[in-house]
């Protein structure tokens, strides 16, 4: 546990910007479309590296990728790829930048199918947060029965850099799990706000 600004903290206290990220988005339920995308974006190029190595590089993301706009994505060709390639700002993976341009029509399709992405997605928690009660990170595990079912059925319909962990790992960014410890201030507050 971690304690400053006299808030105790699970973590994310040592970076101003991890800390920013603790205190106001990991773990608060999301329901814009725009937003889901630009974290199944931004989980997928976590794949393989620490979350505040993506973190410091979101915002050099947010302009490459025109504000994680899924339908502009939706639509980008090689010589995109290129520029993206050859942007110093960004995780250069050929692999990675290929699927944030297939994820976004895989999740334009979703949209015409559920009507939005936030439905079809918070089905899989029947539509409510999971609030986890757990004490320490070794409680906490890497991907559930559901991050499982969720990985699956994203693969289907056309997804990639969709695994298990990074199904978790979204669940968490998104707030469909309150995985915040018992002893952070923020697991009381999601808890009280969002919890049933």
């Amino acid at each position: 546990m971690n304690s400053s600004n006299g808030k105790t903290r699970c973590w994310g206290d040592k970076d101003p910007l991890m800390r920013k990220y603790h205190d106001e988005e990991w773990g608060v339920p999301v329901h814009e479309d725009p937003i889901h995308y630009e974290f199944i974006l931004l989980v997928g190029v976590q794949a393989g590296l620490n979350w505040s190595i993506v973190l410091k590089k979101r915002e050099n993301y947010r302009e490459a990728f025109d504000n994680f706009d899924y339908k502009k994505i939706a639509n980008y060709d090689q010589n995109k790829i290129e520029e993206l390639l050859s942007n110093p700002g960004l995780i250069r993976n050929k692999k990675k930048i290929e699927s944030h341009i297939k994820n976004a029509r895989a999740f334009i399709n979703v949209q015409e199918e559920y009507g939005s992405f936030d439905d079809y997605i918070w089905s899989f928690v029947n539509y409510r947060p999971k609030m986890n009660n757990f004490k320490t990170f070794k409680e906490m595990p890497s991907k559930t029965d559901i991050s499982e079912e969720m990985a699956k059925d994203l693969k289907k319909k056309g997804f990639s850099f969709v695994g298990p962990t990074t199904c978790y790992a979204y669940m968490q960014s998104v707030g469909m799990v309150n995985d915040h410890l018992i002893h952070c201030f923020r697991w009381k507050a999601i808890k009280e706000k969002y919890g049933s």
